[in-house]
């Protein structure tokens, strides 16, 4: 098993939380795209950990043990009933027609893709709650990603001390140690 962050953007979390999203998290999508970088290397029996930074802190937002991998469309179709969410239009509430079907198939918003780009979805049955849970700032500098010891790499960091964005806008193997901590926030 193997531990992967990805990125989810502030402003979709906005909308999410206003749309009442609390999970459990089921789906992760990737595209081509930094707003929704790319999950190809994630495989069935890894760990997905969404994270999103807010205010110069580094939140991990859920924990996604994967079980399926498959093509986006393929995963809309199913789930959703469509091939919506940003693989199609988006209304004017920010979110896509596909909400229109929510009662009758019951998605949460997560589970509608916001990137127009998704290419593949990892989904799972025993997703965690979608909430914020703050990594504390001392461990940040000891957090290592990469595919092997001599190949780890640290997080980036900007002058005032925050994240540098470029460091959370890829998918990342965590190291041994690093998702030693993740787990350590469920």
């Amino acid at each position: 098993m193997a531990g992967y962050m990805v990125y989810w953007p502030q402003d979709v979390l906005q909308k999410w939380t206003k749309a009442g999203e609390k999970g459990p998290i089921k789906v992760v999508y990737g595209s081509i795209h930094s707003r929704m970088p790319t999950i190809a290397s994630i495989k069935v029996g890894d760990v997905v950990f969404p994270v999103s930074q807010v205010k110069k802190h580094l939140y991990v937002m859920a924990r996604l043990p994967v079980t399926h991998r498959e093509a986006a469309l393929d995963y809309t179709l199913r789930e959703l009933g469509s091939s919506c969410g940003a693989l199609g239009q988006e209304n004017s509430s920010g979110f896509d027609s596909c909400t229109r079907w929510q009662p009758v198939l019951d998605h949460q918003p997560h589970q509608v893709p916001f990137n127009c780009c998704s290419q593949w979805a990892v989904w799972g049955e025993e997703g965690s709650a979608i909430e914020p849970r703050q990594l504390p700032d001392e461990v940040l500098p000891d957090l290592r990603f990469g595919y092997s010891k001599s190949k780890e790499r640290p997080l980036k960091f900007t002058p005032n001390g925050s994240v540098l964005s470029s460091s959370l806008t890829a998918t990342r193997r965590l190291s041994e140690e690093t998702l030693e901590i993740f787990e350590g926030l469920f």
